[in-house]
């Protein structure tokens, strides 16, 4: 009798432990499937270049290095349109505009960093670029930003080394997936169609507020009441990055 209760002991034993494995692989597929991780928790470094593209949220993000004139115009359309949009600002220029940067983040915008000094990070080895990011973190830090984790690097140039550097300096780095090329200054009809042809749901779209950017006010006047009407809705990049759904990619 005492070997029959042993063998049914061991037979329940293993029946459990195929059980809790069965839960186990069951609960990390249910996860993988409906995107509950974070979107840079993947082991591969990544950039994000487009949120959800089941959701119809879509992403206003700006670039400033240099100048002071066109971003005013800029941030008035958006507060006119009550449109929340990214700015990703150099460390340099954020020294020499604090008054801006101000006026950013009361229009309630997300503020990202666009390096230290605006020169492509492929241009630069792998020390020289931390070094920026590092400088870049303590100008926002003297200035009251010690939040900020969202980068752009210069030019939107980076490889997997450099995504890996700034992931381990708790950066999270942001593409784009649309781009008018409005810093060319093609034309405000020009920037207005592409936009408007190209964005699908999710999208990022990338505009400048540098004074190189002499046709964006005037365009957004019409792309940001255009892209409503089709039913996209403005959220920050920040916004972005919580959908569940988000998929970060490598960019080449």
């Amino acid at each position: 009798m005492e070997h029959f209760y042993v063998w049914r002991f061991n037979r329940w034993k293993r029946w459990l432990v195929v059980i809790l494995f069965a839960l186990f692989t069951a609960t990390f597929i249910w996860f993988e499937r409906n995107g509950s991780f974070s979107v840079f928790s993947n082991k591969e470094p990544t950039a994000l270049t487009k949120g959800n593209a089941n959701e119809s949220d879509i992403a206003l993000t700006f670039n400033i290095s240099w100048g002071e004139e066109r971003v005013y115009d800029i941030l008035k359309t958006l507060e006119e349109k009550n449109v929340q949009a990214t700015f990703f600002v150099s460390g340099e220029w954020a020294e020499r505009h604090p008054d801006i940067l101000k006026k950013i983040t009361e229009g309630k915008h997300d503020l990202g960093i666009l390096g230290y000094r605006y020169k492509s990070y492929l241009d630069q080895d792998i020390e020289e670029v931390q070094r920026d990011l590092k400088k870049a973190r303590e100008a926002f830090d003297k200035l009251g930003y010690d939040d900020v984790n969202l980068l752009r690097p210069p030019s939107g140039h980076f490889n997997k080394e450099i995504i890996e550097v700034a992931e381990n300096m708790d950066y999270k780095v942001i593409h784009w997936n649309v781009n008018p090329n409005d810093w060319k200054n093609p034309g405000t009809d020009s920037i207005v169609d592409t936009v408007m042809k190209k964005t699908t749901n999710g999208d990022i779209l990338l505009f400048h507020a540098s004074d190189s950017a002499k046709q964006t006010a005037s365009a957004l006047k019409t792309i940001l009441p255009g892209l409503k009407n089709k039913g996209f809705t403005f959220v920050s990049i920040t916004e972005l990055i919580n959908q569940a759904h988000a998929e970060p990619k490598l960019v080449d």
